[in-house]
């Protein structure tokens, strides 16, 4: 009993700051009770991207279970509170993000094809894309009675093969190499295969010869293809594939070099039927209603204008999401503005967070595997930022207009708009990091010229030219269209000529990328002083990114493509005649701009027409590489001795037991469990693509 009063006053002391931490987050949630709304669809994120990061059922169960523990927790908190209220319907919409995506995989996903197979394929096409500046389409067939085959698979068809008759429901007979959709290649690349999974393609292919069509195409092109072939007809010069992209959102038109130039100098975004040209259509068909209806006096006086033009405005948008595919980018932009349109028309404030958070969780609740791609991140990051920014009272009385002279206010004008790219730039450059292994620096300054000349010249020279064209008068505006886009692609090539043009980083960890993405949501979605608190995560995501390593050693998951870190910083490649997607690939996964050396012409590496021996140095110590290079059969008695002395062995064949490498073996039958690999010596890391026991439906078991 001696102890007693000390133990009382210690659970006395406890409970006192545990209802002194509760009163105080009380307390600031109801200042912050505007913002909480906000975070509905984050929360349902948080479970849509624990069903992703998590490899199998059980800890899918796991997670799910927790939330509902964590749910049965919250009810013990004192009623009627917003933290008990917080804590509840957070967990339970992370618990059903959860089992939205789970269903949806489980129900709407096509299976990929087990293995790769010739067939003599019979289908009917459903969509044809061309590609004129590949000289190639793909067509997306359905197999005819093969039910060994998916139900939908994905063929290229160069041009010279193509026969008449070819387009949306013909059937037709040809001769193909199937595969599975492409995992990714390397840790933190692209992963095709699950994109495949949602869209309901199972296999892809190219299309040999024979080509017979059973029967021809059962209708025209659809209006999209007639009008891409009228737009690549009219616009003459380098930026016809860019005016076809503009109107019709497909960008198979404009060739590589302006592709590249394009993603670096930061314009990609234009490429793609997105926000910007929803909104500039909308808003171009609301201006026309208004002026229009200004002209009649009944009309100005009787009529709801905003109304009937936020009608017009919806009704434009929605055509011209038909028009354009209806990828799920522009579906989400045009969502997006509908809900604008709707605040609009009930008088209420054009765009705020509170309608961001809407779109974002009509988009999430149809279209759950958007969240971990890289349009949907990317898009809502840049609105929520602009948003953020344009509520702040300082930023808002800075741009409010007022009586100065015409320079000041072009001024002030120009700095906000540099303001806003350069926050934008800020958002997005972890989210390109992490997916694309580069960010823009410049691309503030070139949007700066872009997004003005793309939406007050080029898409109403354009629009106007077409309307012309149905007089057949468009030929001056086509022209002046053509010009337009010649100083879009100056600017673009000018901006990705500079070697300051991107920030190149290695692959990085998804532990990195969260860090930095909750850290910004909590700055961005908050409105106390709090707030600040999320730049502590932010920084830590940052100081990870700034001290990563490039990986010494990276393997393909086919094992014949290696690449490892030379001693001056580059990057050499096992086989010289390695293709232009192996080679792309290891560069964008190391950080590396530049050419690709040959590991055979290196110092520190010794190599026959079999096999290459190679001196690494990481950690503080030598490793030795052995790497074979051919399919020809190596002596067991010869293989074993050179295994026995090396530190790493990668071989794109199955090695026998007896070769016994001192730490690591990577061949065949591993790479079918790992898939590709990026091997950091510094601090003895191993990152592999497929995690342990994956059980996600488009990943192929080993």
């Amino acid at each position: 009993m001696a102890f007693e009063p000390r133990q009382t006053s210690v659970v006395t002391y406890i409970r006192t700051m545990a209802e002194r931490l509760f009163r105080g987050l009380e307390h600031w949630l109801e200042d912050e009770r505007e913002q909480l709304s906000l975070w509905v669809p984050v929360a349902l994120g948080v479970g849509i991207a624990a069903w992703f990061a998590i490899p199998n059922r059980l800890g899918w169960l796991a997670f799910c279970f927790v939330m509902l523990a964590v749910a049965c927790g919250a009810l013990l908190l004192p009623s009627g509170g917003r933290v008990r209220r917080a804590i509840l319907a957070g967990s339970l919409l992370a618990c059903s993000g959860c089992l939205l995506v789970w269903g949806k995989a489980m129900i709407g996903g096509a299976p990929p094809l087990p293995r790769t197979a010739f067939v003599e394929l019979t289908g009917e096409v459903r969509s044809v894309n061309s590609f004129p500046a590949r000289k190639m389409s793909r067509m997306l067939v359905r197999p005819i009675d093969m039910p060994a085959l998916p139900s939908l698979v994905r063929v290229n068809l160069d041009d010279a093969l193509a026969p008449p008759g070819i387009g949306k429901g013909a059937i037709i007979r040809f001769r193909t190499r199937l595969m599975p959709p492409a995992p990714p290649g390397l840790p933190g690349g692209y992963d095709f295969a699950r994109r495949a999974y949602f869209d309901g393609i199972g296999a892809t292919g190219r299309v040999l010869r024979p080509i017979v069509v059973l029967r021809p195409a059962i209708q025209g092109e659809s209006l999209r293809a007639r009008l891409f072939a009228h737009i690549l007809k009219q616009a003459h010069g380098e930026g016809a594939g860019i005016a076809a992209a503009l109107a019709t959102g497909d960008q198979g038109a404009i060739s590589d070099a302006d592709a590249a130039a394009m993603r670096r100098s930061g314009l990609a975004h234009l490429l793609s039927i997105s926000g910007l040209h929803v909104t500039a259509m909308i808003t171009a068909v609301i201006f026309l209603l208004m002026r229009a209806m200004a002209l009649s006096r009944r009309a100005a006086l009787d009529w709801p204008l905003m109304l009937v033009a936020a009608s017009g405005g919806a009704l434009a948008g929605i055509g011209y999401t038909l028009l354009t595919g209806a990828e799920v980018p522009t579906v989400r932009s045009c969502v997006a503005a509908l809900l604008v349109l709707g605040g609009l028309a009930m008088g209420r404030d054009a765009i705020t967070l509170r309608l961001v958070a809407a779109g974002a969780l009509v988009v999430l609740l149809l279209w759950p595997e958007a969240l971990v791609g890289p349009s949907f991140q990317m898009s809502f990051a840049a609105v929520i930022a602009l948003v953020s920014l344009g509520e702040h009272p300082r930023f808002r009385s800075f741009l409010s207009v007022r009586d100065e002279e015409p320079w000041r206010r072009i001024g002030r004008n120009l700095i906000g708009m540099l303001a806003t790219g350069l926050i934008v730039e800020l958002v997005l450059a972890p989210i390109a990091l992490f997916h694309f292994h580069k960010a823009g620096i410049l691309g503030s300054i070139a949007n700066l010229v872009a997004i003005p000349l793309t939406t007050f010249v080029v898409m109403p020279l354009e629009a106007t030219a077409l309307l012309f064209d149905l007089c057949g008068w468009g030929a001056p505006f086509w022209w002046l269209t053509a010009r337009s886009l010649d100083l879009l692609l100056l600017v673009a090539h000018g901006v990705a000529s500079s070697p300051w043009a991107v920030f190149l980083a290695p692959a990085q960890s998804i532990g990195a990328f969260g860090l930095i993405m909750s850290g910004l949501l909590w700055c961005l979605l908050w409105r106390g002083r709090w707030r600040w608190a999320g730049l502590t995560p932010t920084a830590a995501g940052v100081v990870m990114i700034v001290t990563s390593s490039t990986p010494a050693i990276l393997i393909m998951g086919d094992g014949r493509h290696v690449a490892i870190r030379t001693a001056n910083g580059g990057m050499a490649m096992l086989r010289e005649r390695a293709g232009g997607y192996a080679r792309d690939a290891m560069a964008e996964s190391a950080g590396h701009e530049g050419a690709l050396e040959t590991v055979a012409t290196l110092r520190q590496a010794r190599c026959s027409s079999d096999l290459c021996a190679v001196r690494l140095v990481g950690g503080g110590r030598n490793w030795n590489l052995l790497l074979t290079r051919s399919s020809m059969r190596i002596e067991n008695i010869t293989l074993a001795r050179d295994c026995a002395r090396a530190d790493i062995v990668v071989s794109d064949r199955r090695l026998p037991g007896a070769c016994r490498p001192r730490w690591l073996k990577v061949d065949r039958r591993v790479l079918a469990a790992t898939g590709g690999l990026a091997i950091d010596l510094d601090h003895g890391l191993v990152r592999s693509v497929k995690a342990l026991n994956d059980e996600h439906p488009w990943v192929a078991p080993p």
